[in-house]
């Protein structure tokens, strides 16, 4: 039963990962949640999770011309959505060289273009009724980054850019942008929901393969909890002053704290030639 403090949610990816745990947690504290799934089939195990307040819609985030017509319909149906959380994407993995440029594309049209989209779709019911949260999740890989998924990182550094400058455009209507940032939680984002480019430039060999096989290894063994993640999710979007970005787990902290003071030595240390460049006084 829902409650005055209840939000209607819209959560994209909620057949399996961190998007499941996210709806599940939203549905168990009460809220309306409409969760889009790609396959008909995932949208009754969906809608089972809490029948008068599971809302499937059938949608793949890179038909953006679908999106407009199906938020409508949604709504429609659940009505006005306060919380967009865009978190449908997949990782893909591979060194730049040895990907191709097809790769590079899907790779943005799932995890930025489709974001973006799903936003614009949202944005002008928000922006009328002077209230809403926006949350994109996006990665320690989109502040940090490793060798290997570098096609990811790129996507992950684009959609926490747009969501940085997103959320100075629209805080003058009482609209909210967060980008959610996880470390390693156990989801099968390593496992069979990663696109893998096949090897074929042996001179990687020394950075991939060592990295490849441990990915593959750490797979269901990852430190961070999803139920827990959800929670933080709820906790975020019930907060008077959210945060522009948050990291979720101590991995991603870590990485993040070192990845700040090795940018503060070498700002320290190209300073002069930094300052350099402008025109002399007088």
């Amino acid at each position: 039963m829902m409650n005055d403090l209840s939000k209607t949610f819209l959560i994209t990816g909620v057949s399996s990962g961190l998007g499941r745990a996210f709806a599940a947690g939203a549905l168990a504290a009460g809220h309306r949640v409409i969760g889009t799934v790609r396959r008909a089939e995932d949208a009754g195990r969906f809608a089972a999770l809490a029948p008068d307040r599971a809302c499937p819609l059938v949608l793949d985030v890179t038909d953006y011309d679908a999106i407009p017509e199906a938020v409508a319909r949604a709504e429609a149906a659940a009505g006005p959505i306060d919380v967009l959380v865009n978190n449908a994407g997949y990782g893909h993995e591979g060194v730049l060289e040895e990907s191709s440029l097809d790769d590079l594309r899907r790779q943005f049209a799932a995890n930025v273009f489709g974001p973006v989209a799903m936003i614009k779709a949202v944005l002008p019911g928000m922006r009328a009724r002077r209230r809403g949260h926006i949350v994109n999740v996006t990665s320690m890989g989109g502040f940090i980054t490793m060798p290997g998924i570098s096609f990811y990182c790129g996507s992950k550094f684009a959609l926490e850019g747009i969501s940085e400058a997103l959320g100075k455009e629209v805080a003058p209507f009482g609209i909210r942008v967060t980008a959610l940032a996880p470390g390693q939680f156990r989801t099968d984002w390593a496992g069979r929901s990663m696109d893998r480019t096949p090897r074929s430039i042996a001179d990687y060999d020394g950075v991939m393969d060592p990295i490849r096989a441990a990915r593959q290894a750490k797979s269901g063994h990852q430190p961070g909890d999803p139920d827990k993640a959800a929670q933080a999710l709820l906790a975020l979007v019930a907060a008077d002053a959210p945060p522009v970005r948050l990291f979720l787990g101590a991995d991603a902290l870590g990485l993040v704290t070192q990845k700040l003071e090795a940018m503060r030595d070498e700002i320290a240390t190209w300073e002069p030639l930094s300052r350099s460049t402008g025109f002399a006084a007088g």
